[in-house]
């Protein structure tokens, strides 16, 4: 039995010893940090792949809002990588989640300069840069520790903004001086900056109307050569899109938020959009509405020379009498059945039937692919758009609805929707993304 043993042994190691490199990175990539320095001491081998850049060019670095051990682990882990892999990272993604004080504010701004300096001084392959959520503007950000915060980052952007590619500040909740210095270091000592996708979306605290602001007018100016840009609405004014026109030959999207607390009163003109569509021809624009559902506001800011390729409509469980969508649904929305893709709703129409105005609609737009609502409908809704997808009236790939019902009981219709699924089952299986629900608004 020994002497089996001894022959076996050999062989064993010599698989292990012989493990293809591409195989073995693998096993390493779902290793975390702790284990992978573990397994890095069983062999030479095996610690040679610990090193291997391919490892360490993705990083997310969650720091956690409340004080923990585990909060502490992070820190120690974030900063432990950064000294020693930093040189051959990426990608980096940092997320600091809902800050409960002021101390660990201060002991995330800390942190963050010591990577920040230290990433600055090693690496020049950083691509894409991701601070979310920051909200910059709560009390538990002291005046001291965001303006240090903010010239780390800005210090930061200057020595790196020449290699960047990518820049997430979504959620950052700045002030227009403050959010133009930390723009500005992207293009230090040079008149234009290499970003091509920027996300600025709630970047600038609500309530702020930036499009009024030469100092945000002069900083868009340097960047010229957008392919994705996400910002609010607040941001918009035809003195931007003149900027955009400049360079539009790169600009395949934008993503613009519109929230009911941003100001969105400002006037836009058409030629001003008609202009950028004719320079950028690949353009494609998204709208998010957030609790703006007025027919009078929307028709402001849905002008029929944007590409519009996709509109959400959002009032959560917000409730107006006096408010009506049928206008927005029959007169607006219209408009852009040569390019509307994508069709979110989620609103309270508890005062009025709008299924006939719906239907219609998916079936004017005849590149509407994707269709999500959340209101107010009859069961039978569904089957419509079913039949409509079956006699090809309509090409829709996902089709999300949840229909609101003022009883607490939905047996009758989860009934009528199962019977509606089986008669439509071959159609949904092999064409549609398709989830349907009942759900009781009470």
């Amino acid at each position: 039995m020994d002497e089996e043993s001894e022959l076996i042994q050999p062989q064993d190691q010599s698989c292990w010893a012989t493990l293809p490199d591409v195989c073995l990175c693998r096993v390493f990539w779902w290793l975390g940090d702790r284990d992978r320095s573990r397994a890095a001491l069983v062999c030479r081998k095996w610690n040679q792949m610990m090193y291997s850049a391919d490892l360490w060019r993705y990083r997310t670095i969650t720091f956690s809002g409340r004080p923990s051990r585990v909060h502490a682990s992070e820190v120690e882990s974030a900063l432990w990588y950064v000294k020693k892999f930093g040189r051959y990272l990426e990608r980096l993604e940092v997320k600091f989640l809902n800050p409960y004080n002021a101390v660990l504010t201060k002991k995330f701004q800390v942190t963050m300069r010591g990577l920040l300096s230290c990433l600055s001084k090693s690496n020049n392959r950083l691509k894409s840069l991701s601070i979310q959520h920051l909200e910059l503007d709560r009390l538990v950000w002291r005046n001291s520790i965001r303006s240090s915060f903010i010239r780390s980052l800005s210090f930061f952007l200057k020595k790196m903004g020449k290699h960047l590619d990518y820049l997430n500040l979504k959620g950052a909740r700045l002030t227009v001086e403050q959010g133009c210095h930390i723009l500005d270091s992207l293009s230090h000592l040079r008149n234009e900056n290499v970003i091509s996708e920027l996300n600025i979306e709630d970047y600038f605290s609500h309530h702020l109307a930036v499009y009024s602001s030469p100092q945000f007018k002069k900083t868009m100016s340097t960047f010229h050569n957008l392919v994705s840009l996400n910002l609010n609405y607040n941001c918009i004014s035809d003195e931007l899109l003149e900027n955009l026109c400049e360079n539009a030959s790169t600009l395949w999207t934008i993503n613009i938020k519109c929230h009911i607390h941003d100001p969105h009163g400002q006037v836009i003109w058409g030629m001003s959009w008609a202009k950028l569509a004719r320079q950028a021809t690949n353009l494609k624009v998204n709208f998010y509405f957030e609790r703006i559902m007025k027919y009078e506001r929307l028709a402001r800011i849905l002008l029929q020379e944007i590409p519009v390729r996709s509109i959400s409509l959002r009032s959560c469980y917000f409730s107006d009498p006096d408010w009506s969508m049928r206008p927005t649904l029959t007169d607006l929305l219209p408009t852009f059945r040569h390019t509307l893709q994508k069709l979110t709703f989620e609103f309270n129409n508890n005062h009025e039937s709008l299924d006939e105005e719906l239907h219609l609609l998916i079936i004017s737009c005849r590149k509407l692919f994707y269709f999500k609502i959340w209101a107010f409908l009859d069961v039978r809704f569904v089957e419509r758009i079913l039949k409509s997808q079956k006699e090809r009236q309509c090409a829709l790939r996902t089709l999300k609805v949840r229909i609101y019902t003022n009883r607490y009981e939905t047996n009758e219709e989860d009934r009528t929707l199962r019977e509606i699924y089986r008669k439509y089952r071959k159609l949904i299986d092999s064409e549609l993304s398709y989830f349907v629900i009942a759900y009781p608004m009470m």
